[in-house]
């Protein structure tokens, strides 16, 4: 699905990533790991085509990604942000609608097979009886769920997700990620996801790639990749790992520098 090669990419004079070569099949789901700054943010981007590397190529589906138009590449890659504004008084359907975008001629109004789309998503991500309601005045989780309604009508073969559940509550959280591993699992989405919470990632993703100052530092399964070592010297945290009670997962423990009272 998509392949960087040698990729190195920096802000300004700033290096955030060094030489990343990294391969994600078609039906992957993958979540990327580590500390602020660590290069997650930028990583998402890059794969979206929204910047590109100084060094290096990246591959989308057999094309180098900085020939393809942008319309082409968001008919294959849609993007789920940490936020999302709009300063206008936009319905969630009309949020929604607007992922029908790359599919759209310029100034035509939508078609019944957009609007058909654009139905399935929400009815898809629960959240039909919301549409006309002002996207602004929805809950953090709501909004995260139209963000989420508004990536899927792009019709995506890969859905690339910056920390999509940061600031969302614990049961959103849930909702969220369930959500995108039944698409995965039920349709072939490819997903590739900036998490911060490593259990969640755990416990919802299957492969792991942890960075560490803009490398990969380990890649493989939860189990492979969060152990006590590895958390030790990425994060600089003390912890236990030990397996969730339902599947088995790696589960992190931390303990407390000091006198935790």
């Amino acid at each position: 699905m998509i392949n960087l090669n040698q990729v190195s990419f920096s802000y300004n004079e700033t290096p955030v990533l060094h030489h990343i070569n990294l391969v994600v099949e078609d039906g992957e789901m993958v979540a990327l790991l580590g500390p602020n700054g660590s290069g997650k943010t930028t990583l998402i981007k890059l794969a979206a085509g929204v910047l590109r590397p100084n060094k290096g190529e990246i591959y989308l589906s057999g094309s180098r990604l900085n020939r393809l138009k942008r319309r082409e590449v968001a008919q294959q890659v849609a993007v789920v942000p940490q936020q999302f504004f709009i300063p206008f008084a936009f319905t969630l359907r009309e949020v929604v609608l607007l992922g029908r975008t790359p599919f759209l001629k310029a100034f035509s109004d939508e078609r019944s097979s957009d609007g058909q789309v654009v139905e399935n998503a929400m009815d898809l991500v629960g959240i039909d009886d919301l549409k006309e309601r002002f996207f602004n005045e929805l809950s953090g989780g709501e909004r995260q769920k139209a963000v989420l309604a508004m990536a899927l009508v792009q019709e995506p073969k890969l859905l690339l997700m910056d920390e999509p559940t940061a600031h969302l509550d614990i049961n959103h959280q849930v909702e969220i990620i369930e959500l995108v591993r039944n698409l995965n699992r039920e349709h072939g989405l490819t997903v590739i996801g900036a998490m911060h919470d490593l259990n969640m990632a755990a416990l919802y993703f299957d492969r792991l790639i942890l960075l560490k100052d803009g490398r990969i530092f380990a890649d493989g399964r939860p189990d492979e990749v969060l152990t006590v070592e590895t958390i030790k010297e990425v994060f600089s945290a003390s912890v236990q790992v030990t397996q969730h009670p339902s599947t088995h997962a790696p589960h992190i423990i931390v303990i407390p520098k000091g006198n935790s009272r």
